[in-house]
């Protein structure tokens, strides 16, 4: 049996698109499914949809009704929509706190994400790709399941001390102005990159994948990759 093919994809996010979490869940069934065929090194890479957030966030349909100009109803069916889509990806975008009934969760917020990113490159920078995809997953439960304030600085060390981050480190980092300013180049090659939205793939540093696309979608753009990677070394 031939040697799998390698890849590495960075995936530019904010943890606050629930497209973000779907488009990773179908990411992982394609890979699941090209176990053996191709292996996969995932980055996360920031994007902030909402950079202009104040610090007190905003109630989640509020922000949508503002920024997208939607109707109660239309968001309504979005939702919908969207959640069929992510129990299909595996991925659970509902609250599963625990204030008791779902009538007495907190409301869902938007947040602003700077001091998220800056604590995912330095996941990356001092643990690892596996370790940041675990802070990753770790943010977007926090956010979507949990409806935690992620704003808060406290809230935001908890969440990096539950993947093994050390808690010290970790907040030097948010206060660590040169990583802060990677975070924004980072945030500005993907403007280079064309990117407007997320989730958006850039596999091998040269083919982009735009959105949350469907597993056999993921499946066959990866084959083609790895061919052409294969045919250029």
């Amino acid at each position: 049996m031939s040697a799998s093919d390698k890849l590495t994809i960075d995936i530019y996010s904010d943890v606050m698109c629930p497209w973000c979490a779907i488009g990773y869940g179908q990411l992982t069934k394609a890979l699941d499914e090209l176990d053996g065929e191709i292996e996969a090194q995932i980055r996360w890479r920031p994007f902030e949809l909402n950079p202009d957030m104040p610090e007190a966030g905003e109630e989640q349909e509020t922000h949508l009704r503002r920024k997208y100009g939607r109707s109660a109803e239309e968001g309504s069916k979005v939702r919908g929509q969207m959640k069929a889509i992510a129990e299909e990806a595996g991925v659970s975008l509902s609250y599963e706190g625990d204030e008791g009934e779902p009538a007495d969760a907190p409301p869902a917020m938007m947040w602003n994400t700077r001091e998220c990113h800056k604590l995912l490159g330095f996941a990356l920078e001092q643990a690892g790709p596996e370790v940041q995809t675990q802070l990753k997953l770790a943010l977007f439960k926090a956010h979507f399941n949990r409806r935690e304030r992620l704003a808060d600085r406290d809230i935001l060390l908890n969440i990096a001390a539950s993947v093994g981050l050390h808690r010290q480190a970790a907040k030097a980092a948010l206060d660590d102005v040169d990583l802060e300013a990677r975070v924004v180049a980072e945030e500005q090659q993907a403007w280079d990159f064309n990117i407007s939205g997320v989730p958006a793939m850039i596999v091998n540093d040269k083919f982009m994948i735009p959105g949350a696309q469907p597993p056999e979608t993921y499946v066959n753009l990866l084959r083609r990759v790895a061919e052409k990677s294969r045919a250029a070394a």
